[in-house]
């Protein structure tokens, strides 16, 4: 059926994603996590502002609890609280209602396991085949489960940002809520460890979610922590997320964007400082940009690059008992902290580093020097090009071409029907004239095809 991609259930709601497949995603998905836990251990669920999460939410619980599991409605929280109260009220599972950083229309269901963490393709798989299954139970009486709303749960999620033990005090954070679901607790844990706060895009409003804000949009946030900069205030930074708060992007102290890699080597940098970077290693992406890796390895750090999407990178980190790993665009996952990508804890835990370095983030990351980086699309259904003699002769040249000064990566999307060509290097004429030749290749055999 391939209803579960890179991060769940997905589509426009109410027409690709409707309440009747929640409902029949719910049913299916209880009666297999079922299998591995007690009846009465309940399923957490929780959502972002979305204008359709409730409506969602609602044919959801209903599914779940028609096979005779009990639910605990936590409300509008980020995704890795879900993760962090299944854990903490040892529950059955966890689902999070949420199109993470897509627009207002969409929305999307992902599951959790009793771990915490994301399920595996085979039992999402086995799932998706009981989607609209006949066979599953359908109990009366007193074995059909009860659905009850505990807001109060989402203390486990703070106890654990409050645990980390920083002292925000004397710095200034300027927070974009992306009128998603971190938009009070964020700023709340923030002010709670001592920081300033200044809020942008912080109300709970589904109708504006992700909309000229938050992470996708990172112009607001620049230009509020340039406004207090202007008018006297000292260290100020920015932090914005996603809708549901499984992903952060941070402004310096100049105003200047901080990337997913910036944090990742601000974190791993100290980590191993202090010995606690397990295999001095950290996991990123194909898509980690090479400054990035060249400034592990001035500090002896090595660089793990997985399939793009966070659930590639902590298949890794969980192969190699590796604690630290991420995207650029702001995934962090810290297995130290959390299971999942978590925004409100990366900024905890990068702002604690700021204050007890005393040293700007700015220059914290100031030796990760971003190589220019080209991306090209070809649009064509045959992905099989890439199998071709001459596509294949093609991307061996340009590899050759940037071998000790950059790098050539080729891929299929997994989203759409495009072949996405991407160069990168320290020179970007000699780059961008690669993705343009290697791009006209692929299009040309492609057409032949």
């Amino acid at each position: 059926m391939g209803l579960f991609g890179t991060d769940g259930v997905r589509g426009v709601a109410n027409a690709d994603l409707t309440p009747e497949l929640a409902f029949a995603v719910g049913r299916a998905g209880a009666t297999v996590l079922a299998h591995s836990s007690d009846r009465h251990l309940p399923v957490i669920v929780g959502r972002d502002t979305r204008l359709s999460g409730t409506m969602l939410e609602a044919a959801m619980v209903a599914g779940i609890t028609s096979v005779g599991r009990d639910v605990v409605a936590i409300g509008v929280v980020p995704t890795p609280a879900v993760a962090r109260v299944t854990v903490a009220e040892g529950a059955a599972a966890g689902v999070m209602i949420s199109a993470s950083h897509n627009p207002i229309a969409d929305n999307g269901i992902k599951f959790f396991g009793p771990d915490g963490f994301k399920l595996s393709d085979e039992i999402e798989r086995e799932i998706e085949s009981l989607v609209g299954s006949e066979s599953l139970p359908r109990p009366v009486g007193t074995e059909i489960g009860v659905a009850r709303v505990a807001q109060n749960l989402g203390k486990h999620y703070y106890e654990e940002l409050y645990g980390t033990g920083v002292d925000l005090r004397g710095l200034h954070v300027v927070v974009d809520g992306a009128c998603g679901a971190a938009y009070a607790i964020a700023p709340y844990a923030l002010r709670k460890l001592g920081a300033d706060v200044t809020e942008i895009n912080c109300e709970s409003d589904g109708a504006r979610i992700n909309v000229n804000c938050g992470a996708t949009h990172l112009e607001p946030l620049q230009a509020k922590v340039r406004e207090l900069i202007a008018a006297g205030e000292e260290h100020v930074v920015g932090v914005a997320f996603d809708g549901d708060a499984d992903r952060a992007l941070f402004v310096d102290e100049t105003g200047a964007v901080v990337s997913g890699d910036h944090v990742m080597f601000a974190i791993g940098r100290a980590l191993h400082e202090r010995g606690e970077l397990a295999g001095a290693t950290i996991v990123g992406t194909v898509m980690s940009n090479i400054g990035f890796e060249r400034a592990l390895e001035r500090h002896g750090i090595a660089l793990i690059r997985a399939a793009v999407g966070d659930r590639y990178v902590l298949e890794r980190m969980r192969a190699g008992g590796f604690t630290l790993g991420g995207e650029q665009s702001g995934h962090i996952i810290d297995l130290r902290r959390n299971t999942t990508g978590d925004g409100p804890m990366t900024a905890v835990t990068l702002f604690g580093i700021v204050r007890a370095s005393g040293v700007r983030l700015h220059d914290l990351v100031r030796e990760v020097v971003v190589a220019p980086q080209i991306l090209l699309n070809v649009r064509t259904p045959h992905k099989h090009v890439l199998d071709d003699e001459g596509v294949r002769a093609a991307i061996a040249r340009a590899e050759e071409a940037l071998r000790g000064s950059g790098r050539v990566l080729i891929r299929p999307s997994g989203t759409e029907p495009l072949i996405r060509v991407m160069t990168e290097g320290d020179d970007r004429g000699q780059i961008e004239a690669i993705a343009a030749s290697l791009a006209k290749e692929i299009e040309q055999t492609a057409a032949r095809l």
